[in-house]
């Protein structure tokens, strides 16, 4: 397969009609619903086909992000979307903006055009050389139900499992809330959705954090389309990278489906054996029996030998929570 030929990706795209309630070009703009997001949010995405290149046929993933401002980036996958076929080889990236009801996304060696949720890619003979259609990928976990005897800390009822929560409008869990619970080794079922937040970047862009005990943060952010690191969403702050990047679109409902063996502590109040974490996102795991050495950073509960709570954090940004629920490990 020439990556050459993948290189050449050069989008054109027709937005889903969308009305924003506020100015998306301004810095904090921020949208929970698709049809109050703005123009740019429909040219974001995810599409799968196939490409040929000498012949043969290779199955690409492409996704499409917006930057705001009519700004954009996309990202190639050789033989599939990272979880779905995607064969480990570093993806192609480029940049690109819109240019009235299109967006191109610039490379030196074809172009492309998007149109009815479809892909044309063409090398630079004119050639197609790829036809490739838009998905929205659904985590396998979303909607998990509990298990007998796990202790379901929100069902979109009430907050009263949490100190500071707070229900938005429509009955999802607000960020910034601690569980009123305490919670040892076992697992824990999450379902979280980022904002729309297409003007901020790195950390300021969906950034919330899934605590562990209070001490241990699986990082949520909007990381769509980024290289996957320990800050980003899925890392292990300050601890470990995911496996991949499985961070969905924002707006899309995610999940994190978590095993946790608490660290054990002698009599001495000193650390025995250090904590044990497997992360699954969105059903694939990213990260496997990972030692937590130490608490994470921004911890509001210091390491020790006692049961935590469940922290969300709150980082300033509007993300969402619903369908949490921990089952204890047995004894």
């Amino acid at each position: 397969m020439k990556r050459i030929v993948l290189a050449s990706v050069l989008l054109f795209g027709g937005a889903v009609a969308v009305s924003a309630t506020a100015d998306e070009k301004a810095p904090g703009f921020t949208a929970l619903q698709a049809d109050r997001a703005g123009a740019d949010y429909g040219f974001q995405g995810e599409y799968t086909g196939k490409i040929r290149s000498n012949d043969t046929e290779v199955q690409l993933g492409l996704q499409v992000i917006a930057e705001g401002q009519g700004k954009f980036a996309w990202v190639a996958w050789i033989g599939g979307l990272p979880g779905a076929g995607w064969n480990g080889e570093s993806p192609l990236r480029g940049a690109g903006e819109r240019e009235g009801d299109a967006v191109v996304l610039k490379a030196d060696t074809g172009r492309g055009e998007i149109r009815a949720g479809s892909v044309s890619v063409y090398n630079n003979e004119n050639v197609r050389v790829a036809e490739l259609t838009r998905v929205q990928r659904t985590s396998p976990t979303l909607g998990r139900k509990p298990p007998e005897g796990a202790l379901v800390l929100f069902d979109g009822t009430s907050a009263d499992e949490f100190e500071g929560g707070k229900l938005s409008d429509d009955k999802l869990l607000m960020q910034g809330c601690t569980s009123r619970k305490k919670l040892g080794s076992g697992e824990l079922h999450v379902e979280f959705l980022l904002p729309w937040m297409p003007n901020a970047r790195g950390q300021g862009r969906g950034n919330s954090g899934v605590y562990l005990q209070g001490r241990y943060e699986v990082q949520v952010l909007d990381s769509f389309g980024l290289t996957g690191e320990q800050n980003e969403c899925g890392g292990i702050y300050s601890i470990s990278k995911p496996l991949l990047n499985m961070c969905f679109p924002p707006l899309t409902w995610q999940t994190y489906d978590v095993q946790f063996q608490a660290a054990e502590f002698g009599t001495d109040g000193k650390k025995k054996t250090d904590g044990l974490i497997t992360v699954r996102h969105n059903g694939v795991v990213i990260h496997e029996q990972i030692k937590l050495t130490h608490a994470t950073t921004a911890a509001p509960v210091p390491e020790g030998p006692d049961a935590g709570p469940l922290y969300l954090q709150d980082h300033g940004n509007q993300v969402r929570y619903r369908n949490i629920w921990f089952n204890p490990a047995k004894p």
